[in-house]
């Protein structure tokens, strides 16, 4: 079992989580609260939820699993924040600063994932 709060890559997200919470989904026209918002609400906390999901488990082979569950999510916000800005629902500044963000925890869900795969 891993303590899910000692790892770099979920403090990283935690973190691009409250990003998204409080520069994106506070400034979403109330016609898509339903659609776009909810999405990338769900997809976002989904990343975080899927590394602690699988620190619960007893194997590397199940914790990947996990970790690359949360990498398909963060694939899924990085394109809903894309949309979100193409359709100019959120300024270039916070568009780019989230995508950054998504870059980074993508990135490190990677090299964790390549490391624990290596290992076995």
């Amino acid at each position: 079992m891993r303590d899910y709060k000692k790892l770099d890559v979920w403090k990283k997200v935690h973190l691009l989580t409250k990003q998204v919470y409080a520069e994106i989904l506070p400034i979403m026209p109330r016609e898509e609260q339903f659609a776009l918002t909810n999405q990338l609400r769900r997809s976002t906390y989904s990343i975080p939820l899927n590394i602690v999901e699988g620190c619960g488990k007893n194997t590397d082979k199940d914790f990947t699993h996990y970790l690359d569950n949360a990498l398909g999510s963060a694939h899924e916000v990085e394109y809903t924040v894309y949309l979100i800005y193409d359709l100019g629902f959120i300024p270039t500044e916070i568009y780019d600063k989230t995508n950054t963000s998504i870059n980074e925890v993508k990135a490190m869900l990677i090299g964790f994932i390549k490391f624990l795969r290596s290992d076995n």
